[in-house]
């Protein structure tokens, strides 16, 4: 069996990966709080944990792994938005939840097993509460309950910090109400017009801390093997997690391996709309940019490195992939119908092999996916076109890192534009046939120059010329030749 090593931000190292129960391996990943469109920030936690998910599935086998990943759907920023909208805040859940699941599934990222919303297991946190009130980790304020962070000893080991670094370095207002600083809210009240539900302590809705916690413990259980998401939500989400979790079910084990992917940046900088680089995955899909680009450039990337998204990476993702897959199209037609079909999606997923070895090395080691797009990329590029054993091999290595589930990639080809590129291909070649006689080649050159400019892909032999449709094109940048 595939030996898998991930970093344990709980020991702070890598480790051999080991389940509690191979024939149950279990993981739970923060999902989004459905408000609003999500962010590019918000889709590289989804890629991330989808590449892994599909490695345990691969090692231990499709039934052997239980992938849950939750909505929140009940929080202030939701209430907030429904103020302002004048729409209710199911019509605004249910609209940005199908929202996110389009645009993740557009990235090429399969759904988990589970996908839970925190208000349907309300009940599952109104218990959870009770219990830790009742062995002492919980007390009641106000309307308000309250994690006693002082009854947890080893609260702040997660993210190294103490609980009096953290007592000094918080500049958020106490509440009068609490009685350390660092504790943390389990249930609020609601008033009349925002949502809520009956409980021991009034009319309320819970925290945001606690529906994680009451959500894996009812789908995995009180040990389970991978906690995962952005290092953003280590301290508090994560911390105030494991407090909770760890003193309501002592005898479990709560998250055993804790795996946090570093943060997104844009040309350098911190995403952030005052900066105007802020701009959702719909917002990239809408301006033409593949899902299967944005995913390329998300795995050229370590997940626990920062990951600039630029235009030059986008490009340079863009153009990798149009090779591929034109290289891959072309190799198509050596085949027989009966043999393989001619578009990618309805290639049987039976007659393909296992993704390679080496490209499973890779992602086994802490989920080098820089390392697998490098091998993907190799074995692409020297894969025989009249072999149907290569070209299979590249579309199960492709497919496995989620590639190849669709045909956003080929360019639009219309009748005008076959014209257009046959009139000046034809341009191109009497002034390179002219150049060649007079020895000066400037006008060649700057019909050439702008040519490529917009996109177009130059092809010059001693006999003609052959002009196609690049991933860049772009014909507002040829109006300067009509």
């Amino acid at each position: 069996m595939v030996e898998i090593k991930l970093h344990n931000t709980k020991t702070r190292k890598k480790e051999v990966f080991t389940p509690i129960d191979a024939s149950n391996v279990r993981m739970y990943v923060c999902g989004p709080t459905v408000y609003d469109r999500a962010h590019l920030g918000n889709a590289r936690p989804v890629v991330v944990f989808d590449v892994l998910n599909r490695l345990l599935r691969h090692v231990y086998g499709e039934e052997h792994v239980t992938y849950v990943r939750n909505f929140t759907d009940v929080d202030d920023k939701i209430i907030a938005r429904a103020e302002q909208s004048g729409r209710e805040i199911g019509q605004i859940t249910s609209e940005t939840t199908q929202w996110f699941l389009d645009d993740m599934a557009a990235l090429g990222a399969r759904e988990p097993d589970h996908m839970p919303r925190a208000t349907q297991y309300i009940p599952q946190m109104v218990l959870m509460i009770e219990e830790l009130i009742a062995g002492g980790h919980a007390y009641e304020a106000e309307g308000h309950v309250l994690f006693a962070v002082e009854s947890y000893a080893k609260y702040g080991a997660l993210s190294g910090r103490t609980v009096k670094d953290m007592i000094a370095g918080s500049r958020v207002e106490v509440a009068p109400y609490k009685r350390n600083p660092m504790d943390f809210v389990l249930w609020k009240p609601s008033s009349g017009d925002q949502p809520g539900w009956d409980s021991p302590w009034g009319y309320g809705r819970p925290g945001w801390h606690i529906e994680c916690s009451a959500m894996s413990y009812e789908l995995l259980g009180d040990s389970f093997d991978i906690h995962g998401g952005g290092n953003d939500l280590m301290f508090p989400h994560h911390e105030n997690e494991i407090a909770q979790s760890c003193c309501a079910h002592p005898k479990g084990d709560f998250a055993r391996y804790w795996l946090h992917n570093e943060m997104l940046q844009v040309e350098g900088r911190k995403m952030s709309k005052s900066l105007g680089n802020f701009f959702t995955v719909r917002d990239l899909l809408g301006q033409g940019v593949p899902g299967e680009v944005i995913r390329f450039v998300f795995l050229s990337t370590h997940y626990r490195k920062p990951m600039d998204w630029t235009e030059n990476m986008r490009r340079t993702a863009h153009r990798a992939l149009s090779n591929i897959y034109e290289d891959f199209e072309n190799a198509l037609h050596n085949f027989h119908s009966e043999v393989i079909k001619e578009r990618l999606p309805e290639w049987r997923e039976e007659n393909l092999p296992k993704p390679s070895p080496a490209l499973i090395t890779a992602l086994a080691n802490d989920l080098n996916t820089a390392d697998a797009l490098r091998i993907f990329r190799e074995h692409a590029r020297q894969a025989d076109v009249a072999s149907l054993t290569d070209q299979q091999q590249v579309l199960a290595n492709g497919r496995f890192l989620g590639f190849f589930s669709s045909n956003t990639l080929k360019p639009a080809i219309t009748a005008q534009l076959v014209a257009d590129l046959e009139g000046y291909a034809s341009r191109l070649k009497e002034l390179r046939d002219k150049a060649i006689e007079t020895k000066n080649f400037a006008n060649a050159d700057a019909f050439k120059n702008i040519l490529t400019e917009a996109g177009i892909i130059v092809q010059i032999s001693k006999s003609e010329v052959t002009l196609k449709q690049g991933p860049d094109f772009d014909p507002s940048k040829l109006e300067s030749l009509k």
